[in-house]
């Protein structure tokens, strides 16, 4: 099953994988932030893709047939990974009025995902295709999943309405949705508001 008459022994780069544990969850916060779903969601989310990428590289170093031990508990959080941004985040974006925009998005993330533990079952961990084949195919995919859905972003934004996307950050957090917050009112004093101060000036 490791395919040793490919090679005795296999060379592991592992700067791609960290390049996935920074680029994956870059992509998760994006789509997150434009379907409306809780941080908590979020943040399984990022877990999962940790999950999934970290495991891929136990296995690439295991060198006994256990590695797919490894990569069957990393495809199985890849695949609630999947689930979560194609379900829960779908019903998150009709919320908002981004069901289309949100599945072209989330379709392509998926369908280059889907690619990923292919590409990885034949070069680190089967070992059936050489050194440079999978640096070709990896590279691929990575410039498909972060530069050109960066411009996907861009170009689909520009008709998003803002105020429904959950995204208004201040001083209470990321609030349900956009609109008028004390803060953007009168100016405050120079200390900051004071609790309690409208009482005090009464007295």
């Amino acid at each position: 099953m490791n395919q040793l008459q490919d090679g005795a022994t296999r060379q592991i780069f592992f700067a791609k994988y960290i390049n996935w544990v920074v680029a994956f969850p870059t992509v998760i916060i994006g789509l997150g932030l434009i379907s409306g779903v809780s941080w908590a969601t979020i943040f399984y989310n990022v877990a999962l893709s940790w999950t999934w990428i970290v495991s891929c590289l136990i296995s690439a170093f295991t060198q006994s047939n256990y590695k797919w031990g490894f990569y069957a508990f990393g495809t199985v959080a890849w695949i609630l990974l999947a689930i979560n941004t194609l379900a829960e985040g779908t019903r998150g974006a009709r919320r908002v009025g981004l069901e289309r925009d949100y599945a072209l998005l989330t379709g392509w993330v998926n369908l280059l995902w889907l690619l990923y533990p292919l590409a990885f079952g034949l070069s680190d961990g089967g070992n059936q295709i050489v050194l440079t084949s999978s640096f070709i195919w990896f590279g691929i995919l990575d410039v498909l999943m972060v530069p050109l859905l960066s411009f996907a972003f861009l170009a689909l934004s520009r008709h998003w309405d803002y105020g429904k996307l959950n995204i208004a950050f201040t001083q209470y957090g990321r609030v349900r949705q956009g609109g008028d917050f004390p803060e953007k009112g009168a100016a405050a004093p120079a200390g900051g508001p004071i609790a309690g101060a409208t009482g005090e000036q009464a007295a």
